[in-house]
């Protein structure tokens, strides 16, 4: 996620063996360019209670083209199908003062699907009772299985399931963890200096693909790559392509690596090939109201939509990817 505002006063392998002026000056940016290639046909597929907390902040998807959602402030697991019904999986414990690093209230939110149907998630409170990576096996309570510092903000998480590792990114300390799937004992896997906030918010959304490690950085606006090394270190990162302010989390669209990007403020997601040559591709006149997170199965993108800053509409719309 991309900060929003601050509520108001009332051996395994590898690594397992925006603030207010910000977001006055990129909304004031935002062009108004409808939806573009390769995307077409965005329609708006849930529209989610702002005044409950459900602000959708990062997905996963069901082999049925469901989609598993992290409800940030809401503290919920959420379901929504095919066609739009929502079910809400799991309720998390609130905290009874939670420390939130960077804005102080507890909510959950990067999110991955194992094949097996479990749900890996983050859970932000800057508590030493919740804090950190949590569980969630299909008919199951969630529990957590990895603390993590409370001094941090968990965001982006992925799984490599054939490691059986996860790896989170933490904005406030700008740093990449991995923890196994089973849980345990979390270690920093990636330290690097590209991966920190110049100002609030550091490394951000996060995916595995091709040996590595791909991580947003929501203040310096880029998006990097860190190789992991044969014994599953983390090698240093590089920066795949920047110009892009406020980036939040993204997909690959299974065209080598070109991604599909959102920048949280702008209301905007954007493609970025391969070359790091990037443009817009779906903004607020298409039904996006903050986007948080990018997915995409065959043919069909679904990005998710907080309303942080708008305000209005949280929402998950569907667009066609053309191929």
């Amino acid at each position: 996620m991309s900060q929003p505002p601050r509520p108001a006063r009332r051996p395994l392998r590898p690594a397992c063996a925006v603030l207010a002026g910000l977001a006055l000056a990129l909304s004031a940016a935002t062009p108004a360019v409808a939806v573009s290639p390769p995307l077409s046909h965005p329609r708006t597929v849930r529209h989610f209670d702002l005044a409950k907390g459900q602000q959708p902040e990062n997905i996963a998807l069901e082999p049925d083209g469901s989609a598993d959602l992290t409800l940030s402030f809401a503290r919920q697991i959420a379901r929504v199908d095919r066609k739009g019904h929502l079910a809400i999986l799991a309720t998390l414990p609130a905290p009874a003062q939670p420390h939130t690093a960077l804005i102080g209230k507890a909510l959950v939110t990067g999110i991955a699907r194992a094949h097996d149907g479990t749900l890996y998630f983050g859970y932000a409170t800057g508590t030493k009772a919740l804090h950190g990576i949590w569980r969630l096996r299909p008919g199951g309570r969630p529990e957590r299985i990895a603390a993590l510092p409370v001094t941090g903000f968990p965001n982006g998480l992925a799984l490599d399931e054939d490691e059986h590792c996860l790896y989170a990114a933490d904005s406030a300390l700008g740093v990449v963890h991995a923890v196994a799937t089973h849980g345990g004992t979390v270690r920093t896997w990636s330290d690097d200096k590209l991966l920190k906030p110049p100002t609030a918010f550091g490394a951000n959304g996060l995916k595995v693909h091709h040996h590595a490690v791909w991580v947003s950085n929501t203040d310096t606006g880029t998006l990097l790559r860190i190789p992991i090394r044969r014994n599953g270190t983390a090698g240093p990162a590089e920066v795949r392509a920047s110009g892009l302010p406020g980036i939040d989390d993204f997909a690959f669209t299974g065209h080598g690596d070109a991604v599909i990007a959102t920048l949280n403020v702008r209301n905007e997601a954007v493609y970025i090939a391969a070359n790091g040559t990037h443009h817009t591709v779906l903004t607020g006149g298409d039904g996006l109201s903050n986007p948080t997170s990018v997915a995409v199965r065959g043919h069909a993108v679904y990005v998710p939509s907080a309303a942080y800053f708008t305000g209005t509409n949280p929402n998950l719309l569907r667009a066609h990817l053309q191929r």
